[in-house]
């Protein structure tokens, strides 16, 4: 059984930075795929970014350079650094774990089969 349980987020002016925490409880299994992943009311959800149990990180276009993912592997915390916000990244932020680590992308990390935290908005005004 994993828990997610996500701090952080917010409102921020446009060229704004804002950091994302994810608070990783995992008790029978270590994920082999974390990361973060958006979604707006009415739209498709949006990988954002996912590292595999090896440490590798994958980002999605639309973030790469202004987003870092990056993992405190002592306290299972899982972090989303977001620098030079727009107000296009305005969305309900979720972070996401997998088991498995052989898929893991942007992209797979927002399958509704993985487990999901609870979920923290974040604005950017212009």
């Amino acid at each position: 059984q994993v828990q997610l349980v996500q701090s952080g987020g917010g409102s921020v002016q446009a060229g704004g930075s804002l950091r994302l925490s994810c608070a990783v409880s995992a008790y029978t299994y270590t994920p082999g795929c974390m990361g973060w992943f958006r979604q707006v009311t009415g739209e498709e959800r949006e990988g954002l970014a996912a590292m595999n149990i090896g440490g590798r990180r994958f980002y999605t276009e639309s973030v790469m350079g202004r987003f870092t993912l990056s993992r405190d592997n002592a306290k299972n915390i899982l972090y989303l650094q977001m620098d030079n916000l727009e107000p296009e990244d305005s969305a309900m932020y979720y972070c996401a774990v997998a088991l498995d680590g052989v898929n893991c992308s942007p992209t797979f990390i927002t399958s509704e089969n993985n487990v999901w935290g609870q979920g923290t908005q974040v604005t950017v005004s212009s």
